[in-house]
């Protein structure tokens, strides 16, 4: 097998946003500091008709239509997130049905934290490079979660991002991938706990830097790369500012990163952040670019890989639905509107 990598890619999200002045106005804080330390204007809200697995069928959808090929040839779903519909019921085998793929197919819901897609993509890597399925669908969903008044509220978001993995005709070669993780408690929710917790001298480090420097160093070790081989990087973007800094702590610099930095008119899609940071970098690529992407999820771990654009990206890049598209066109929302759709009015 020559190559297995991206086949085709595709994304949603919601046209509602709060800006941060108008979460800031109700709490009585000063908006200017907290756009300051955040370095975010607006974040995505879910409208009262859509959930997690309508944001994983809309962008599974898109992605199927930039690839142009048989549903019936993906042997594997995986969704990726931690704000599921049901407890007990699978999203994953809603997509299916959706994108009539329902045939011999194995399907599961992934959960950890912002990386669960991520971790999607790499099973499916697995699974096409053993020649065990031809095709594989890995998607990162999320509406994340966020105690009103809590820090997180001005930043937790919501998108979906789905990647089709395969051998043939592929536009990003993968070229390598290395995950570390460790059990680092910065953030949790308990089963039945409505809103989650976090603990706040972790988030920065031992966490989130950490684990994105490890595996980010790790894995260029492996592939014996360095940050000035790669036109474009992402990195998993709780907010603007952390990935910024990780950029710089590895030696990648801000017009690497910049493209992809749509945390700062989203806000933190969680499981789709990175996920969507890369399908940013892939509709903004030419043949023979480099790209990297470490993704982040809390508990702790984070998933790097390395992609190599082939010229089989001219032919999807014409997709008119981007993540551009859906980051542009917004309807802003009040903090009473944005209550009623995120269910906080009970």
């Amino acid at each position: 097998m020559s190559k297995v990598g991206i086949v085709s890619y595709g994304s949603y999200i919601p046209k509602y946003r709060i800006a941060v002045e108008e979460i800031a106005k109700v709490w009585g804080e000063d908006p200017n500091e907290i756009k300051t330390q955040l370095q975010v204007q607006f974040k995505s809200v879910l409208g009262p008709d859509e959930d997690v697995a309508t944001m994983s069928v809309e962008a599974a959808r898109n992605a199927l239509k930039r690839w142009k090929g048989d549903p019936q040839d993906i042997g594997a779903i995986y969704v990726g997130s931690e704000s599921h519909p049901y407890a007990v019921k699978p999203t994953a085998t809603i997509v299916a049905s959706a994108i009539d793929s329902e045939k011999e197919l194995t399907a599961a819901d992934l959960e950890f934290a912002c990386k669960a897609g991520t971790a999607g993509m790499q099973m499916c890597f697995g699974l096409v490079k053993s020649n065990m399925i031809k095709f594989g669908l890995a998607i990162g969903s999320d509406d994340s979660q966020a105690k009103p008044r809590d820090p997180l509220e001005y930043t937790a978001g919501a998108g979906s991002a789905a990647f089709l993995i395969g051998s043939e005709r592929v536009v990003a070669e993968l070229e390598g991938t290395y995950s570390v993780t460790t059990d680092t408690p910065d953030f949790w929710r308990r089963e039945g706990a409505i809103y989650p917790s976090h603990g706040n001298r972790f988030t920065g480090q031992p966490a989130y830097f950490q684990h994105i420097v490890d595996a980010s160093k790790g894995l260029m070790e492996k592939l014996g790369t360095k940050p000035t081989d790669y036109k474009f990087a992402t990195f998993h973007q709780p907010n603007t500012k952390f990935p910024l800094a990780v950029a710089k702590m590895l030696g990648f610099t801000v017009d690497q990163v910049d493209i992809s930095l749509i945390c700062k008119k989203i806000g933190n899609a969680y499981s789709a952040s990175s996920m969507l940071g890369l399908s940013t970098i892939l509709n903004n690529s030419n043949p023979g670019d480099r790209v990297f992407i470490t993704s982040y999820g809390s508990g702790a771990g984070s998933d790097s890989f390395s992609f190599l654009v082939t010229d089989e990206i001219e032919s999807v890049k014409t997709y008119p639905l981007t993540v551009d598209y859906y980051v542009d066109n917004m309807e802003e929302v009040s903090y009473g509107v944005y209550s009623r759709y995120k269910g906080i009015l009970r």
